[in-house]
């Protein structure tokens, strides 16, 4: 059997379909994917890849805010982006990523997203950019910055963007990119 993959929006999937995204998350991240990291996969476009024994990967997008020199970017933000550990390494995160970024390159200014070490090459591999500017947020007591973070981005049809200014990203809980 071939995989199936699936795009939909958190409104259209089953409990039961959210039940094995979060199961699968928790396994890949071997437990380092918490309540947080979970609820800001949610609200956007899911990508679900079936193989004959269930869920095999997944990934979404969201929308995020992004101030960046005077503007308010809509920017399609990637989160909980998994393979099932026993599939990794056989294509799978790729047709995640090419799913989410059709959504992206078609609703988006921007594309980002926040790479653990071990995914990185998967997404550079791809053509996303390390942001070589300044990072900082819009937080509970205004600015701030985040010198010790970073993200790759995607451009939009506009191009790259000027580093000289800060990616000001949306204030959420727990990580904020």
């Amino acid at each position: 059997m071939a995989n199936r993959l699936r795009t939909a929006h958190t409104a259209d999937l089953t409990p039961a379909e959210l039940r094995a995204a979060r199961t699968l998350l928790d396994d890949a991240f071997e437990g380092d994917f918490d309540d947080e990291d979970w609820d800001h996969g949610l609200g956007g476009i899911h990508v679900l890849v079936h193989d004959e024994t269930g869920l095999a990967a997944h990934g979404s997008v969201v929308q995020r805010r992004v101030l960046h020199h005077g503007r308010s970017l809509r920017t399609g933000y990637v989160e909980a982006v998994a393979v099932r550990p026993d599939l990794q390494r056989r294509g799978l995160g790729g047709q995640v990523m090419a799913a989410l970024e059709r959504v992206i390159d078609r609703a988006y200014a921007l594309g980002a997203l926040s790479p653990t070490h071990e995914g990185e090459g998967l997404y550079t591999s791809r053509g996303w950019q390390l942001w070589p500017g300044r990072l900082s947020t819009l937080g509970p007591a205004g600015p701030a910055p985040l010198p010790d973070e970073e993200v790759l981005v995607r451009y939009g049809a506009d191009g790259p963007l000027d580093p000289a200014h800060d990616l000001v990203f949306d204030w959420r809980d727990g990580d904020v990119l």
